[in-house]
């Protein structure tokens, strides 16, 4: 392994730094990158260390150069990642398309910001909706792992890299700009040089014995259609054996809360403190935003008297919740945008009027407070 780690195996340190560390500790030979807030620290992280290991690292002109960069270091059979942040996010998103179409592995992180549009700095989750649909053009998916920790981010990162080899699939951190600025112990596993790990059958190597590989567009509409029936069977065996999710306090939970990211986190002094007052509170988590761990959630609301989702964007999750529910019980919904963070006692106090108004709620509460539905 050329260069060293000097980093010990224990840090305390930024959630962007843990995953950019972990990257490299995860055999990521190639970073492509331009910087924007809230994911700038790890940017900076490879920068500094990736060319000490003989690795790449380039700083591109746009999101458009990096994930097209990105596409031939991992075409070429190299673990390859970027990452950004909102709005430029979104300039990836054909890069990621033809990714997932050519089925080529890569890690991509989304910091997420305030949006639409430009948006500004703060944290939020609005990129929801772009990483799990499938942003960019076909019918495709992205595996999403959102992690909740500095701990999780590292741990996520390892992961999507593993994820992304096996199923020859983008795999994408989305984390909102908490997760990256936080700071937090982080224990990293071992590291992996990229020279140990083995070279694809896919890989282009050279003109000469390089790997059978048409990756010409498909000209017809059944070269097309048996292509995306392949996706799509790959995509459902994904679906049956990366559902990762968390539970807490479920089996007698009369109001399951939904969350995912720093979000969740909220709801665990939530819960805590409801438990403490005799209200039965649980936490469904979902770790991979996609897949969904669809099975796992319908087994544990058919006793609740109600469903609450909490989210940083305008119901996303919500609207994914309220199909897996199917009216067994109401779905409320409470979120705030641009930044804005949700007010946990105003959450709490709604809460426990739901279980004590077995599952109904009727009263309005200030729009300052942030937007209230129920589906």
């Amino acid at each position: 392994m050329k260069g060293e780690f000097i980093l010990s195996k224990k840090m305390f340190m930024k959630g962007n730094e843990a995953i950019a560390e972990s990257a490299i500790r995860s055999g990521c030979k190639a970073y492509y990158g331009y910087p924007i807030t809230p994911q700038n620290e790890l940017t900076a992280y490879m920068a500094k260390n990736m060319k000490k290991l003989g690795r790449v690292f380039i700083q591109t002109e746009s999101e458009i150069t990096a994930i097209n960069a990105v596409f031939g270091s991992a075409v070429a059979g190299f673990r390859a990642m970027t990452s950004s942040a909102g709005t430029a996010m979104a300039l990836k998103q054909e890069g990621i398309s033809h990714l997932a179409y050519l089925e080529i592995p890569a890690v991509i992180v989304d910091m997420m910001r305030g949006g639409p549009g430009l948006g500004n700095i703060l944290a939020t989750q609005g990129d929801y909706n772009m990483a799990t649909k499938g942003g960019g053009t076909g019918d495709y998916h992205v595996i999403v792992l959102a992690p909740n920790s500095v701990q999780e981010a590292s741990d996520l990162t390892r992961l999507a890299f593993e994820l992304a080899d096996k199923y020859r699939n983008p795999a994408m951190i989305l984390a909102d700009g908490t997760i990256g600025q936080m700071i937090e112990n982080v224990e990293f596993m071992k590291p992996i040089a990229p020279e140990d790990l083995p070279t694809p059958s896919y890989a282009l190597t050279g003109c000469e014995g390089r790997a059978p590989r048409k990756a010409e567009p498909k000209n017809s509409a059944q070269e097309l259609e048996e292509h995306n029936i392949a996706l799509q069977r790959k995509y459902d065996i994904c679906t049956a054996n990366e559902q990762r999710f968390e539970e807490i306090m479920t089996e007698d939970a009369e109001v399951i809360l939904v969350a995912f990211g720093s979000v969740s986190r909220m709801a665990h002094e939530i819960i805590a403190e409801a438990r403490e007052e005799g209200y039965k509170l649980g936490l469904f988590r979902p770790i991979t935003l996609w897949p969904f761990a669809e099975g796992a959630f319908k087994k544990i609301i058919h006793n609740a008297k109600a469903v609450v989702v909490l989210e940083h964007n305008a119901g996303m999750l919500t609207r994914d919740i309220r199909m897996y529910v199917n009216e067994i019980c109401p779905v409320y919904y409470h979120g705030r945008m641009g930044g804005s963070i949700i007010d946990m006692d105003v959450v709490s106090e709604k809460i426990k009027s739901i279980i004590d108004n077995n599952g109904k709620d009727w009263r309005e509460l200030d729009g300052q407070q942030g937007l209230w539905k129920t589906y």
